[in-house]
């Protein structure tokens, strides 16, 4: 999932780099081609969004191996099994 996303991340910054953009400053200078602050802020919102899942999946895979000190998926799920 963490490679993925960084993947996708990765890939959008890739596309969306351009030289010779000037960063939207409010001032007198002339018109010029301005950078859109919109995939910047698209950009860090899925990295919070990454970060945040892999937090949530690193505390299953915590509670998961307190629960079942083992790497054998069948004892796993004869244990879990009703």
């Amino acid at each position: 999932m963490d490679v993925m996303s960084t993947g996708v991340i990765g890939y959008y910054v890739l596309i969306a780099a351009r030289g010779g953009l000037y960063t939207p400053i409010a001032s007198d200078a002339e018109s010029v081609a301005y950078a859109d602050p919109v995939p910047q802020a698209v950009i860090l919102t899925a990295i919070v969004i990454g970060f945040s899942i892999q937090a949530l999946m690193l505390v299953g895979v915590m509670k998961l191996s307190r629960d079942n000190p083992t790497l054998e998926t069948h004892e796993i799920e004869k244990n879990n099994t009703p």
